[in-house]
């Protein structure tokens, strides 16, 4: 991928995440939500309506500085719109600079806020200015099978014809391609090769037929988004990492072997059922000596306090308003 440039800065917004937190002490580089709206003067009185709401869910508003310019990538946008916008107001976002939005998997919870998204960026640029990457495998129905046996169906992704409806282009493809022209690197679908990242139990989709069910535990339409930020090396951007994080970053790593691998960001999938694989993860994300581990969404509190324990100074939790600077 030879037309992925090196970038600046790096400057990331949680607009989305499942947990709010004004309150905890931050690594350098991190300001949590209080302090970074006092700071831009959003806010004048500290009360309900002025703060943002936590929703299970992920949405990361990412900037990405060279030279004098910007390239804005917006990845996911969290489980409703509701929670989208109304954070998205209290934090400032502006839509009219966001050129690309990148949906990360099919499940509600990225998805849920993706179409209000594409209408307030369209609104802003212009119908068709703001180009969505989305994989074909995104659109069946998703669900998750009960110890009864039922399948608990999921909120389907909106389809690419609503996507074009809310003005955006969408790009639907399997293979790895760069967005932000060329800041972003968008992966194709992430190989499987760890012996206990196995994926989420449970999980299902509909059968082609449209009639049934079938296992759906690899999600295989999940991709990760990187940025080389200039003299740091490779940021990855994985909103659940159903591939399993050590996966994720290997294929990064394998992608770019002359980028070193810097940090990563988001949902690690280490709650529930997959917290048995925490001691295993943590012992292999030593190889990637990572300068700044943000996990969040569904990474679960026992995985995160483990990785604190592990990385200690090089941890810093997602949470709505967060603002990081890499």
């Amino acid at each position: 991928m030879a037309d992925v440039d090196s970038v600046k800065r790096l400057d990331v917004l949680v607009i989305v995440d499942n947990v709010t937190d004004g309150l905890s002490t931050n690594l350098a580089g991190v300001v949590p939500e209080w302090q970074g709206l006092r700071e831009r003067n959003r806010i004048q009185l500290l009360a309900g309506p002025n703060i943002c709401c936590a929703h299970h869910g992920l949405s990361l508003l990412v900037q990405a500085h060279r030279g004098s310019g910007v390239e804005t990538l917006l990845f996911d946008a969290g489980p409703e719109s509701a929670t989208f916008l109304r954070n998205s107001r209290i934090l400032g976002v502006e839509f009219d600079s966001i050129r690309d939005v990148v949906l990360s998997h099919g499940h509600w919870d990225h998805a849920g806020g993706l179409t209000s998204a594409i209408e307030q960026i369209a609104a802003a640029r212009g119908a068709g200015h703001v180009k969505c990457h989305v994989h074909p495998g995104m659109f069946a129905q998703r669900g998750v099978k009960l110890q009864s046996g039922l399948v608990f169906p999921m909120e389907i992704v909106p389809s690419p014809d609503e996507l074009t409806g809310a003005g955006a282009t969408v790009i639907n493809s399997r293979e790895p391609h760069v967005a932000g022209n060329g800041a972003f690197y968008v992966s194709g679908e992430i190989p499987r090769e760890t012996p206990y990242e196995t994926g989420l139990p449970g999980l299902m989709r509909r059968s082609a037929d449209g009639a049934g069910w079938e296992p759906d535990l690899l999600v295989m339409d999940e991709r990760f988004v990187s940025v080389n930020v200039k003299g740091k090396g490779q940021f990855i951007f994985s909103a659940c990492s159903h591939a399993g994080i050590v996966n994720v970053l290997s294929h990064a790593r394998s992608v770019f072997p002359e980028v070193p691998l810097y940090g990563a960001m988001g949902g690690l999938h280490l709650a529930g059922s997959t917290e048995k694989i925490i001691p295993d993860t943590v012992a292999d994300l030593r190889q990637f000596e990572l300068k700044l581990l943000a996990p969040g969404h569904c990474t679960g509190w026992r995985a995160t306090s483990a990785l604190e324990q592990a990385f200690p100074n090089k941890v810093a939790p997602l949470a709505v308003g967060k603002r990081f600077t890499v």
